[in-house]
């Protein structure tokens, strides 16, 4: 079974998120990139679900930092957030992200996109 991280400051959108993958993939839900990245010491995801919107550190520098390492580098990113800011999506694309998702999602469209990018 493929693993997801599901990185959300939102409780809501997190849990979310893992009601629509339980069952179809392991997942591991978290509030912040600091958790994912001490999460990525002793388990390496197949696809992360990354939000932008998150204090301490957002889903932009998160990214940058998996794409500058050599064992996160090739971990597709798909962003799924609610900001609406007309450059995120560009951005968020340019610094390697693998898709773009906005919310709220449908879990049907959310699972095409993990699908398409696993």
């Amino acid at each position: 079974m493929k693993t997801v991280f599901i990185v959300d400051d939102n409780d809501t959108n997190r849990m979310a998120a893992k009601t629509a993958l339980d069952g179809l993939y392991k997942t591991y839900a978290m509030p912040s990139a600091q958790r994912m990245f001490a999460l990525l010491e002793n388990i390496k995801p197949d696809l992360i679900l990354l939000d932008v919107d998150m204090p301490e550190m957002d889903g932009f520098e998160a990214i940058k930092i998996l794409k500058s390492g050599d064992e996160t580098k090739n971990i597709p990113v798909v962003f799924l957030t609610a900001s609406t800011v007309s450059g995120d999506r560009f951005e968020g694309l340019s610094l390697g992200a693998a898709d773009y998702i906005s919310k709220p999602f449908m879990p049907n469209l959310l699972l095409q996109r993990i699908s398409k990018n696993l």
